[in-house]
């Protein structure tokens, strides 16, 4: 017999997903998705362009986004036998402690291998430009400790070497088109280390962006390197046994003083993707207030959760049985987010990273 509270058991956040909906490419132009508004109090829902999103927020409004960017990070190379091996690099390249060695650097990261024979513990492979690791331990799912050697600029190898690391459920090979819109327009090129793009803010335009700002709205930004584990599925029947994976989260002054200036002034914080949510949330469980903060969090926000800082988030529609439907029902309640699924499934919206969006208010 299943004792589990509702919000708590995993099969409450399945739905049935046609897998025509879950988004391929990107839409014709930025701004041009479908935007899904969804009243948190009453679970009203409308259907709008993200086009209409300045016009659906108050002035004065301040805009808390993710300014990481994504990192070429899969790399192609040989073992000495001649086998192909895949390389998929975890740690962010800024958190990276580089040593000068008589040839060049070295550095030990995290990554995932993967070949048709796996690599062995102390086994060379080499890449293009100058770049070699060792494997210093190999963990589940291909997950390993390497040691990364290398001449020159790391992220420079990265760039000219990698692939973009489209996510599991995109079917395709990244391209050109994709080196431009899996990205931001705000990604900072000094936060180069995410495997994986703050999507809620791929919707946003140079228009848009004039827009916001004839209204007053201001956007301010905070750091979290997005990793793997943002794919990785909940397993556990209850969720709260959940353990959630750990990210590397940055708040800097200006923007914890803007924010705590906002709230002073009545003013909405409105969290641009479930990565800035987690990056404010995070930080104020670290320290009990907003403020300034570098650091991890492994922070999981599911209902029941009490938000402190985030009031209203722009997001992106979620996996099934994910940690981040499980957030945005903790800000909107699981059955209003569910009925709101449904309806955007009737609707043809476009699911996952590069689908439509939805502004929960």
């Amino acid at each position: 017999m299943n004792n589990i509270p509702t919000d708590f058991d995993l099969e409450s956040y399945n739905f049935p997903l046609p897998e025509e909906l879950i988004a391929q490419t990107p839409a014709s132009s930025r701004d041009h998705s479908k935007l899904m508004v969804l009243d948190k109090e009453s679970g009203e829902t409308s259907i709008k362009s993200f086009y209409d999103f300045p016009d659906l927020i108050p002035e004065g409004s301040l805009l808390v986004a993710n300014n990481s960017k994504v990192i070429p990070a899969r790399i192609f190379g040989r073992k000495h036998t001649g086998g192909k091996v895949e390389f998929l690099l975890l740690t962010p390249i800024p958190l990276i402690s580089v040593s000068a060695i008589a040839d060049g650097y070295e550095a030990e990261a995290k990554g995932l291998l993967r070949a048709s024979k796996g690599p062995r513990k102390g086994e060379i492979i080499t890449f293009d430009h100058g770049l070699s690791l060792e494997v210093m331990e190999k963990g589940e799912f291909g997950l390993s400790k390497v040691r990364l050697n290398w001449k020159g600029d790391l992220k420079t190898i990265f760039e000219e070497c990698g692939k973009i690391p489209l996510p599991p459920y995109i079917r395709r090979d990244a391209d050109k088109t994709d080196t431009e819109r899996y990205q931001t327009l705000y990604a900072n090129d000094s936060k180069a280390g995410s495997v994986a793009a703050p999507t809620a803010g791929l919707h946003f335009s140079q228009d848009v962006d004039r827009r916001l700002a004839e209204k007053g709205i201001k956007r301010v930004e905070v750091t979290l390197y997005v990793g793997y584990g943002t794919f990785s599925p909940v397993r556990v029947k209850d969720i709260r046994e959940h353990g959630m994976h750990k990210e590397y989260i940055e708040i800097s002054e200006n923007t914890a003083e803007s924010i705590v200036k906002a709230k002073e002034e009545g003013r909405q914080v409105i969290a641009v993707g479930t990565t800035s949510a987690r990056t404010l949330e995070g930080a104020f469980r670290e320290t009990g207030k907003i403020s300034a903060f570098k650091g991890e969090t492994d922070i999981f926000i599911y209902p029941g959760y009490k938000f402190n800082v985030v009031e209203r988030m722009l997001t992106n529609f979620h996996l099934p049985e994910s940690s981040l439907i499980m957030m945005i029902s903790a800000l909107a309640g699981r059955e209003k987010v569910l009925a709101a699924y449904e309806k955007a499934i009737m609707n043809r919206l476009r699911f996952f990273s590069y689908g439509d969006a939805m502004f929960i208010r």
